[in-house]
């Protein structure tokens, strides 16, 4: 079965701790939970996740559903939100992990990348470096979420077109936010391969489409 691998970019600078980076824990496991409710997805959705705040670190190496642990996320009291280094780093791994098509045989469908923040990159110059080489990986679809007041929508927007804003980052809007994930995921699960650009769900209300 061919894989569809998925990579989450999170933010865990300081300014997560508490409330907001529960609420992405719980999100994550309802996530989880409910792809593993889609035999389409249980087959063939692989997840990655890489954090960002002062350190970037790949958590979870591209795992499929049955074996996926989620791992302990640990915000730092404080430090840059280093956007750009999680960005290259996401790329390494793309390099390194994904299975190209060859004669013989079809790799993995084209990889799904969903980025969330509630500020900004504090490494400008690293995430400008990074945006034109992500666009070469042939994501099937980036989608970047500003979480909260503080995130801002327009160094997203350099990255991708598809950018929603979430007017609160607390535990409610955060797990919608989670749940619309895991519809698009789904359905990015159901369409690969049979259009160019995956189409994605209408989101909840808590989630905004930034035009």
């Amino acid at each position: 079965m061919r894989r569809l691998p998925v990579y989450l970019l999170l933010d865990t600078s300081g300014s997560m701790r508490g409330e907001r980076i529960e609420a992405v824990k719980n999100g994550l496991q309802v996530l989880v939970s409910k792809l593993r409710q889609d035999p389409f997805a249980l087959e063939s959705v692989h997840i990655s996740i890489i954090t960002f705040d002062r350190e970037v670190k790949q958590l979870l190496p591209l795992t499929d559903l049955e074996h996926l642990q989620l791992p302990e996320i640990i915000p730092p009291e404080s430090g840059p939100t280093n956007m750009g280094e999680a960005l290259l780093m996401l790329c390494d791994q793309i390099d390194r992990e994904i299975i190209r098509s060859t004669e013989e045989e079809k790799g993995d469908w084209r990889p799904l990348l969903f980025l969330m923040t509630d500020g900004k990159p504090s490494d400008l110059a690293k995430f400008r470096e990074a945006v034109p080489r992500v666009k070469t990986k042939n994501f099937g679809a980036v989608v970047a979420c500003a979480a909260g007041a503080e995130a801002v929508d327009s160094f997203l927007k350099e990255l991708t077109d598809t950018v929603v804003h979430l007017d609160t980052a607390d535990s409610s809007t955060l797990m919608s936010f989670f749940k619309w994930v895991s519809a698009s995921i789904g359905t990015g699960n159901k369409s690969v391969g049979t259009a160019e650009e995956m189409v994605l769900p209408p989101p909840p209300a808590e989630v905004h489409l930034i035009i």
